[in-house]
């Protein structure tokens, strides 16, 4: 591997797509070497560490929005993105400017030992080390009073969770997903969300899967870690009107808590409580009040889930088998009384098979529509359309590519039809792509 020049942030960010993201992974200990090696820009910084299967990039906003109306600044490092790279890092709700993803671009690229990589040996962080490097430099620049991360996959091997101290560690709901990598049971994959556990830091979970929640409590157990777990006792349904969701939440500081969520997205109540959870482990009743939940909440927002983009056009980042169960409740609550359209697209690499049964199986949709994706990892477009002839005698249209899907549906809307896209976080981002150049 040999130095290149590189100039400019649109060649930072080809550089990084260049870095295969599943090739060998680096060991922890290389991981935090190489943090060591950046000068520990962790240290010192009030981390919120986040894992889980489903929810933690919602977690992750509903939590820096309510931080936000307490009056603290957050930085957040999530993934993936959706459109730009730079989405990945934001402060307060806003991804970092070109100039600043640049500049931590190359203090990481400065600091490799490029004499050891030109003769095929040294370090190289993979894709999302890389990123994660950069997030730890840009948060140590601008310190904000919190730094909120969410792990990429699992969570004991993660590359957030080299960091040295956490204030406060969440794990969101766990299902079966990325088992080529975690373990093919629940209990296997809680295992590995749990190990971002650390002694004596305290622990929000949410507690609705068994199986899961048996793992996290021997583990925090072991840890001596304070456990709060969030179930369905915690919250409770009250309305839906205006395309926002209206719940409850009891608070062990403020009783109840009438929260509005602007959004169609019945999934996300599970998510806000556990964000509700964590703002009151971290402030112990101190600063945060009734009016922060719910005005920071009243303000959240977070794309791709359920995300309106056009109207009467819905897309959402459901991408594995409980995500699409999660997505399929929401529709058939969401009160539409018009036809529903389906644009749907999968990678290669998810349980795909259930996924498309169950949506085929749901009855919602009275048109679908299959597209290509540009991702390496697409499932192809003969593959899909077979699958979906497998599950259902509908009509489906096709398309080689999201673009052609895209400006399709949005052509022949008809005045009572709801679009919904789903299957893949790469289905989103494209789409949104595609609307915004149109």
């Amino acid at each position: 591997m040999k130095k290149q020049i590189i100039e400019n942030y649109e060649q930072a960010v080809q550089y990084l797509y260049d870095v295969p993201r599943f090739t060998k992974k680096s060991t922890m200990e290389d991981t935090r070497r190489h943090l060591a090696a950046l000068g520990n820009p962790d240290h010192g910084m009030k981390i919120i560490h986040i894992a889980g299967t489903n929810g933690k990039g919602s977690v992750c906003a509903y939590l820096r929005s309510i931080l936000n109306e307490a009056g603290y600044s957050c930085g957040v490092f999530t993934s993936p993105h959706l459109v730009e790279c730079r989405e990945r890092f934001a402060i307060d709700g806003e991804m970092v400017s070109e100039e600043t993803f640049y500049e931590a671009f190359m203090q990481v690229y400065e600091s490799l030992d490029w004499g050891a990589l030109e003769t095929g040996e040294g370090y190289h962080p993979t894709f999302f080390e890389y990123l994660f490097f950069m997030g730890m430099l840009i948060f140590a620049k601008e310190k904000p009073d919190f730094c909120i991360l969410e792990t990429g996959l699992g969570g004991r091997l993660d590359a957030t969770n080299a960091v040295e101290k956490k204030e406060l560690a969440v794990i969101t709901r766990i299902g079966m997903d990325h088992m080529e990598y975690l373990g093919n049971t629940l209990e296997e994959i809680a295992g590995e969300k749990a190990g971002i556990i650390m002694e004596g830091v305290p622990v929000v979970y949410l507690d609705e899967v068994k199986e899961a929640s048996g793992v996290i409590c021997k583990v925090a157990a072991k840890k001596g870690a304070l456990l709060e777990g969030v179930s369905k006792r915690d919250y409770a349904y009250l309305n839906f009107k205006n395309k926002s969701i209206d719940f409850s939440y009891y608070s062990r500081y403020y009783e109840y808590v009438r929260v509005c969520l602007h959004t169609i997205a019945h999934y996300q109540m599970e998510n806000a409580a556990l964000a509700i959870r964590a703002a009151e482990v971290l402030d112990a009743g101190r600063s945060i009040t009734k009016s922060h939940i719910e005005e920071g909440l009243a303000k959240a927002f977070w794309a791709g889930r359920m995300e309106e983009v056009r109207r009467e056009f819905y897309v959402d980042g459901a991408h594995n088998e409980d995500g699409i169960r999660a997505f399929l409740q929401t529709v058939s609550m969401d009160g539409w009384q018009g036809s529903r359209h389906l644009l749907c697209s999968v990678v290669r690499d998810k349980d795909y098979l259930s996924m498309i049964q169950a949506l085929a199986d749901s009855g919602l949709f009275c048109k679908i529509t299959v597209a290509q994706l540009e991702s390496g990892r697409a499932t192809p477009i003969a593959e899909l359309l077979n699958i979906w002839k497998q599950y259902t005698k509908q009509d489906i249209q096709v398309f080689t590519s999201v673009d052609e899907a895209v400006k399709s549906v949005l052509a022949n809307q008809e005045a009572d039809e709801r679009i919904y896209a789903a299957g893949s976080l790469y289905l989103v981002g494209e789409i949104k792509g595609v609307l915004k150049r149109c």
